[in-house]
């Protein structure tokens, strides 16, 4: 009796948002012609067996008179994803043959003519491995070669066709044809460190015209990634200035855009790598689920995760409702969501930029100069009252807007991208690692240095306004930010005082 063959390479599957790796084996078993999967595989898995056998078949390939065996181990975790295809019809083909797929990690769906394909958990794989095992050698379709290409410690081998895959295990042919053709602009390289932005404004803000007190306060909010609140009557700009914010903010490291798009795969919205960071803005009427993330078979990542290194815009703030408004406060202070479920705890990063906009009373009419408001004293509090104070509290930059002064010269995007640019350059040549927003306890210690004079405004306004530590350690950051965009070490009394004007007065 001849000795069965058992052959084997690495694959792996997502559990919440982690890479597990699976080892698949197969094998043929004297019996009845069939093709089995075993080891808890979904459905897009065992559907796999009708796609590997039309691939199959278009390469000439006739199946054996014996009972084809394919396991995934381990057995006891659950396994999704169509990215096993290719391995498992490499496996079958070369069944036989004297070949070793050791070494390798094999994803890839494939059509029915054979053709290699994308999917969308491809990439958040091979993201998180990466982060856990060195020099990973991957065989992948070649429309993920762009993204997965620019991962640290993978080296990568892109497949148009089975048929290629194939050659490559039996001849040893490999020509990377693929172009690698990068969609992330320009960069500028720092301490090693390369750092991607695009100088490309869709949305402009040299159509929001005058507010050039608003644009200043938003090149400070950009510059150190501050939280932001905006308050104003209807119409004045509100909305419409904050959808610009995100093409003005600092450059991504590899990292982020690597993390970003990880994050978008995960909930199947699949996009080029860019350096531009996101921008989430969801309805008011959106459930907490959504919003934190949740579900309850999978923790799914939700709107506070898919702004990570970017901006969460709520607008029309009130009217979230209390439960999600209230939760917002974790994120905002930890820049991670946990999520826990009885049999996982999966734990997403958020850290993001905040950004709202509110009206000053029901009607909006508040602070205009030319309608007069309808709401009567107890209507105005009970709106206000919505926003808690802790709440509140998390916010860095609050700005009360005005109807407009349209004999201002108009300042353009491009200008205020130029300032944040100068800014971010001038923080990472000091070292600093973190955004002002984002820094530590013992980074504002360093970085946040008073000169004598500033020193004592602070300590003035703590005692007139009864600040909190939370509140001082705000007023040192934004300080730190209005300091870096002035090219200056050291924070002066005039950023001090520039950043007290800022503060939410109630």
């Amino acid at each position: 009796m001849s000795e069965k063959k058992i052959k084997k390479f690495l694959c792996a599957t997502l559990d919440f948002n982690e890479a597990k790796e699976v080892e698949v084996e197969s094998a043929y078993v004297r019996a009845l012609p069939g093709f089995s999967i075993v080891g808890i595989a979904n459905q897009s898995i065992q559907e796999s067996k009708e796609r590997i056998k039309s691939a199959l078949t278009t390469l000439g390939f006739k199946y054996p008179a014996q009972k084809i065996t394919v396991s995934l181990s381990p057995s006891d975790l659950k396994k999704e994803g169509s990215h096993f295809d290719l391995g498992i019809a490499l496996l079958i083909y070369l069944q036989k043959e004297s070949i070793s797929f050791d070494g390798y990690y094999i994803f890839g769906e494939l059509g029915l003519d054979g053709k290699v394909k994308e999917t969308n958990l491809i990439f958040p794989i091979l993201l998180s491995l990466a982060s856990k095992k060195q020099n990973l050698k991957v065989i992948i379709p070649s429309d993920s070669y762009e993204k997965v290409s620019q991962i640290p410690n993978i080296e990568a081998y892109p497949f148009e066709t089975l048929q290629e895959c194939i050659e490559f295990f039996t001849l040893g042919t490999f020509s990377k044809t693929t172009e690698l053709k990068s969609s992330l602009g320009q960069y500028i390289e720092l301490e090693n460190q390369k750092y991607f932005y695009e100088e490309n404004f869709e949305l402009d803000f040299k159509e929001v015209k005058g507010q050039n007190r608003l644009k200043r306060a938003l090149v400070i909010v950009a510059s150190g990634m501050h939280n932001v609140l905006l308050e104003g009557s209807p119409g004045c700009g509100k909305s419409m200035s904050l959808k610009r914010l995100r093409y003005i903010l600092p450059p991504m490291s590899m990292k982020e855009v690597l993390q970003i798009n990880a994050y978008n795969s995960i909930v199947g919205e699949n996009s080029n790598l860019h350096a531009i960071r996101p921008f989430r803005s969801p309805h008011h009427t959106s459930s907490k689920p959504s919003i934190f993330g949740g579900g309850s078979l999978k923790a799914v990542a939700g709107e506070c995760a898919l702004a990570h290194n970017g901006i969460l815009f709520f607008d029309e703030f009130p009217h979230f409702s209390k439960s999600v408004l209230e939760s917002l406060r974790e994120p905002l202070e930890d820049n991670q969501v946990l999520i826990s479920r009885v049999n996982a705890k999966v734990k997403y990063d958020t850290k993001f930029l905040f950004a709202a906009a509110q009206n000053p009373c029901p009607c909006g009419n508040l602070l205009s100069n030319t309608k007069e408001c309808r709401c009567n004293e107890l209507e105005i509090k009970r709106y206000k009252n919505r926003i808690s104070e802790p709440l509140l509290d998390r916010i860095d930059i609050y700005f009360q807007m005005n109807e407009g002064f349209f004999q201002e010269e108009d300042i353009s995007s491009s200008q205020m991208f130029k300032q944040v640019l100068d800014a971010f350059i001038f923080s990472k040549k000091r070292g600093q690692e973190e955004f002002n927003a984002k820094l530590s306890e013992e980074d504002i210690n360093k970085y946040c240095v008073l000169d004598e004079k500033a020193l004592s405004i602070l300590s003035t306004a703590i005692q007139k306004y009864s600040l909190n530590h939370r509140s001082i350690a705000k007023i040192k950051k934004i300080s730190r930010t209005i300091a870096d965009l002035d090219q200056s070490e050291v924070i002066k009394s005039p950023h001090v005082l520039e950043a007290l004007n800022f503060r939410h007065r109630g």
